[in-house]
């Protein structure tokens, strides 16, 4: 990771840490350096979430882009997974969208995707970010006919939509489904793409403001959708993050279903079908151990990745693999799309549950989870890489270790977009873990503050 760039693209508070200056630099570099070896005029496009500052961060990056002589398409509130379908179905040069993904309102952010639809490497950010810090100047500097324009791609999100349509070969007829959609970038995609496939639809928090994206809902709120599913007498409910590249499922008797439990239904499901390539699931080191049990009983093998998408989607590239995700709801069918997709995941859960006739707790008991304790630890944003060089900290991880005695684990990890540090600890005594995990992250909080 470099200055600018996180695990997931550039991220910030919107106006003080990610301004319209920034904004603006970042479409100039951006646009530059994923398009300079073109012959013909650039063409990016560009989505954004619901959030009020994204309008302000379009018009800046939009500038950039024009600025460099590119074209900028803009595409309007999509999910995030709709900007990496769409850039390969209209063979445009890029894509930028503008989210800040699950987290709060006032953060937003800037992510970019290359003519493939994949995210860019490592490389290719610290250029972007080489170029701002020091070679902004040498950027090209059109005038008259040769300046960028702007341009609108009316039918964008019907053309995700139909593409969402598209990757089952079933409908939901009989399926009473409940979703939430987080007040973000997936309001209009999914409940038309479900009620196209005939689903019986029941919605909440699918009325954006600009002010309440993932505001005690989507997938980092689970507590609404699990009772409103009960209330509702869903069969299913899912739950999408602000820009709809994750997604969580709650069962008829609302209980979670993780993104691990999604994997293994998905994977059993693809494997059966014969289509599950090289009998493999790509997952993170954070991923449910009980993943891996299922896994050896089952023939498939879980391959394990540092935490974060692009991780597990490198490793799927390189060895040719079609499933892979983390516990949070991201997701990828490689089959499908060349990122994490909320509203496609939904899609082929529901096409598990279509064929097999089973419920969606019947489909969840495949795979038994072992108990895991997730709390954040806040720190000094600058700090947190260092926790290991903290003799204490570093004591501390090895005497719990040590005392699980192969009967548990301690994952640290730090957050590639937020002031966090998660300790995680899985075993078999909830009560045990629950203090272990809390007093470790108040020593780190305490030590790195």
């Amino acid at each position: 990771m470099g200055i600018l760039f996180g695990t997931d693209g550039v991220r910030g508070i919107a106006n003080t840490e990610l301004t319209g200056q920034r904004a603006y630099e970042l479409g100039r570099a951006g646009a530059y350096v994923l398009t300079k070896e073109k012959k013909h005029t650039p063409r990016i496009l560009v989505g954004l979430d619901t959030r009020l500052s994204a309008d302000m961060l379009e018009s800046a990056l939009i500038a950039g882009i024009c600025s460099v002589g590119a074209e900028a398409i803009q595409v309007g509130i999509v999910p995030t997974p709709a900007i990496a379908y769409l850039v390969r179905k209209y063979k445009v040069d890029a894509g930028v969208m503008i989210s800040a993904s699950h987290n709060p309102v006032e953060y937003n952010g800037i992510k970019f995707f290359n003519s493939l639809g994949y995210k860019l490497r490592d490389e290719l950010e610290e250029e972007i970010e080489d170029i701002i810090f020091h070679r902004m100047n040498t950027l090209p500097q059109p005038i008259g006919g040769e300046i960028g324009i702007r341009s609108v791609a009316e039918d964008a999100l019907e053309d995700y939509i139909s593409f969402l349509e598209q990757s089952t070969d079933t409908t939901f007829e009989g399926i009473k489904v409940a979703i939430d959609c987080a007040n973000g970038a997936s309001y209009k995609a999914a409940p038309i793409s479900l009620l196209n496939l005939k689903a019986r639809l029941c919605i909440i928090h699918n009325e954006p403001d600009g002010t309440n994206i993932n505001q005690n809902c989507g997938s980092t709120h689970m507590e609404d959708l699990c009772s409103f599913v009960q209330e509702n007498n869903a069969d299913v409910g899912f739950a999408f993050d602000g820009d709809a590249d994750r997604c969580l499922a709650v069962d008829e008797k609302g209980n979670l279903i993780d993104g691990d439990k999604i994997l293994a239904i998905c994977g059993m499901a693809m494997k059966e079908a014969g289509i599950l390539r090289n009998n493999t699931i790509v997952a993170t080191v954070m991923s449910n151990m009980g993943l891996s049990v299922l896994g050896k009983q089952k023939g498939i093998q879980i391959e394990q990745t540092s935490v974060g998408d692009r991780y597990v989607l490198e490793r799927m590239i390189e060895k040719n693999y079609n499933l892979g995700g983390e516990q949070s709801g991201h997701v990828i069918f490689l089959d499908h799309n060349t990122t994490g997709d909320g509203i496609l995941t939904a899609i082929q859960f529901l096409t598990v549950m279509k064929k097999t006739g089973k419920k969606a707790s019947e489909l969840a008991d495949m795979m038994e989870t072992m108990p895991q304790v997730l709390v954040n630890a806040k720190v000094d944003n600058n700090k947190k890489n260092d926790y290991m060089k903290v003799i204490e900290i570093k004591e501390a991880i090895e005497g719990l270790n040590a005392k699980f005695n192969g009967e548990g684990r301690v994952l640290i990890r730090t957050s590639g977009t937020e002031p966090l540090i998660r300790v995680m600890i899985e075993g078999k005594d909830l009560e045990i873990m629950k203090k272990e995990a809390q007093k470790l992250a108040e020593l780190i909080s305490e030590k790195l503050k």
